[in-house]
Formats: structure tokens, C-alpha cells, sequence
């Protein structure tokens, strides 16, 4: 109990300056509510396997968007404009970056041919995985910070060589596995067909796993890595424990709807990516600056003469790179001949095959 109480306070007072405490008993119950949605969410997917339907998957992704913002929304009524903003903007942030995924989710859902009927069960468990893995890296991320603050230097490096390898990289994923994946196929023994959604069934006598177990560790490994990148960066927007949890968990809450809202739109949008380099080389250099400002090397005093980037700059900058992308995308669908209309209906046409 000790633990959870200090965490709970670090949370609500990590925010430096004249930032009021975020009350715990707001924290225990937006975390009790965010429980039972996921809870709910997970049950629904297990009992009622299916493909959703546009419709369907926008209105969660809807309910998910309204969601976020109605906690924004309490977070400026019971706190203060810094605590709303920081959120909203890193809710975004990490909204922006969790499209990424989409890209890998959809190379490994097509590399392991699974059954459209129980791709929302994978998706599922996969978001599940990556919260708890991340609430494990932003409580490691957290004590680092407070121990060695010079650390945002070694974050704000790390964003821009993503940044880099976001723009320039012609890195392909390929099949869609990664060594731990290859690893797992050489030591244990799997079944070449799915089973339903069973993980494991017994053959003549003799146990194996199922290629879905395999399509879980695939995904859970995918969004472990890809924190490895949003951690950092969303560290630059605010230190604030919990709002840096709060921020992930809703923007990876409705990560499975996107998937099925977005589909085949995803990898038409060529210039995502650049949009997606330009925010994080953005907060890489946030980075730098902030700990230009905390750092006590005296060495670098000089970098208090720099003015910090304000949240409400970074939240613009970050709708602004995500909208130009975006547009610019849509634009050269439209000079190359694709017509969102046509991918609507082939999306249609492949989930009731």
C-alpha cells in the first residue's frame, strides 16, 4: 500500500511550478472506469467473435475519441488548463505514433493468415500486453527521470534517429516476425492450421500450439517495441505519471476499432510516416531543451537562455504534422485514381469473406 500511495502522489505532483495536485480519489476512480471498459470491451470480443463493420468500428472509435476528451474535459474542471492540455496533447501524441502500429498490425495479421472472424480477439489481447508494458517502462521511465534528469538528452537523441529512420529507412518488416517470433518456432512445436481460437489442442496424443498462439506473442512483442519509441517522447510532453499512463492507455484503447475503421486506407497513406518523423524529431528537440533547463552541469548554465516549447505549440505542431500528412496522402490517392469509395467496399467485400 505504501508503494501505490507514493506512486499515486508522484502522479499527482510530479508537474513542477504551480500546478495544483491532481486528487487521488479522481485517479483510483477514472482508473476503476477504465477498467471495467476494457474489461467489458475484452468480453465482448471473446463471446462474440466477428468481423465489425465500418459502421460498427466507428462508432467505438467515436466512443473512444469522446471518451478521451470527456476526461481531458474533467481534468481542466478539477485541475488546472496545464494538467488538461499536457494530457490532451500527449494523448495525441501517442494517438499519432499508435497509427505506426497499425502498419505492422496489418503485415502480421496477413503474414499468419488469421481468421478475420478473431483478429479483434488478437488485437485485443495484443493492446492488453502493450498496457502492461508500459506502465512497467513509464514507472522505470519515471524513477530514471528523477534520479538523472540528463536523461532527456539521451531520450531526445534516441527520437531523432527514430525520427531519421522514420523518414528515410526502406526497412520492411518483411514477414512480419520478429528473432524472438523465429526463436519460439524453432523450440516448440506448432500446428500449421488454426484451431478456432484455441492456443494449444492435442493431436494424436501429443500437445502443440496453435499459429494463434504465436500471432499473440508476434503482436505483444510488436507493441513492447514500438513503446520503446512512444515512452520517451510522450515524457516530453509532460512528467506527470499519471497523466503519461492515462494518455497511452486511451489512445491504445481504441487502437483495434482503428485497425478495422482504417484497413486497407492505412497503407495508401504514403506520407504518414513523414508526419510521424517530423513530430517525434519535434519532441526530441523539446527534449533537449527541457533538459537544458533541468540539468545542473554547470557547464551547460547557458541553457536556461532558451525559452522551453510551450504545450499548447506542441500540440499544435503535432495536429498540424499529422494533418499535412494526411492530406497530403489523400491528395495523391486521388491523382493516382483511388477513390475511398473503392476501399470502403473492398474492406466490405473482404470481412464477409
Amino acid at each position: 500500500m505504501d508503494i501505490l500511495s507514493s506512486t499515486l502522489a508522484a502522479g499527482g505532483n510530479a508537474a513542477a511550478g504551480s500546478e495544483s495536485p491532481i486528487p487521488v480519489w479522481f485517479m483510483i476512480t477514472s482508473g476503476i472506469v477504465v477498467v471495467a471498459i476494457l474489461v467489458f470491451d475484452l468480453l465482448l470480443v471473446v463471446k462474440r467473435p466477428h468481423t465489425p463493420s465500418m459502421k460498427e468500428a466507428g462508432i467505438w472509435v467515436a466512443f473512444y475519441v469522446t471518451l478521451a476528451l470527456i476526461f481531458a474535459g474533467a481534468l481542466f474542471a478539477i485541475g488546472d488548463a496545464q494538467h488538461g492540455s499536457e494530457f490532451l496533447t500527449g494523448w495525441l501524441l501517442e494517438y499519432s505514433l499508435s497509427i505506426d502500429n497499425l502498419f505492422v498490425f496489418i503485415i502480421i495479421m496477413g503474414s499468419f493468415s488469421v481468421p478475420r472472424k478473431y483478429q479483434q480477439e488478437v488485437l485485443m489481447v495484443g493492446i492488453i500486453i502493450a498496457i502492461i508494458f508500459r506502465g512497467i517502462f513509464i514507472l522505470a521511465g519515471s524513477a530514471i527521470i528523477t534520479a538523472f534528469v540528463e536523461v532527456f538528452f539521451i531520450f531526445g537523441i534516441f527520437l531523432l534517429i527514430v525520427a531519421y529512420r522514420q523518414a528515410f529507412s526502406d526497412d520492411d518488416d518483411g514477414d512480419g516476425e520478429n528473432a524472438f517470433i523465429r526463436f519460439l518456432r524453432k523450440r516448440i512445436n506448432v500446428v500449421d492450421e488454426y484451431h478456432g481460437n484455441s492456443l494449444r489442442v492435442t493431436i494424436e496424443g501429443k500437445k502443440f500450439w496453435t499459429p494463434m498462439f504465436i500471432v499473440f506473442i508476434a503482436i505483444g512483442s510488436t507493441d513492447v517495441m514500438f513503446a520503446l519509441d512512444s515512452i520517451p517522447a510522450i515524457f516530453g510532453v509532460t512528467q506527470n505519471t499519471f497523466l503519461v499512463f492515462t494518455a497511452n492507455v486511451f489512445a491504445l484503447m481504441g487502437l483495434r476499432q482503428l485497425y478495422f475503421l482504417l484497413g486497407g486506407l492505412v497503407d495508401k497513406l504514403v506520407y504518414l510516416h513523414y508526419g510521424i518523423a517530423a513530430i517525434l524529431a519535434f519532441i526530441g528537440v523539446k527534449l533537449f531543451i527541457h533538459a537544458l533547463h533541468e540539468s545542473d552541469w554547470e557547464f551547460l548554465s547557458w541553457g536556461s537562455a532558451v525559452p522551453e516549447v510551450p504545450t499548447w505549440l506542441s500540440l499544435g505542431f503535432i495536429v498540424f504534422a499529422m494533418a499535412v500528412a494526411t492530406i497530403a496522402s489523400l491528395l495523391k490517392m486521388k491523382k493516382d485514381g483511388v477513390s475511398l469509395r473503392e476501399l470502403g467496399s473492398q474492406e466490405s467485400d473482404d470481412s464477409q469473406a
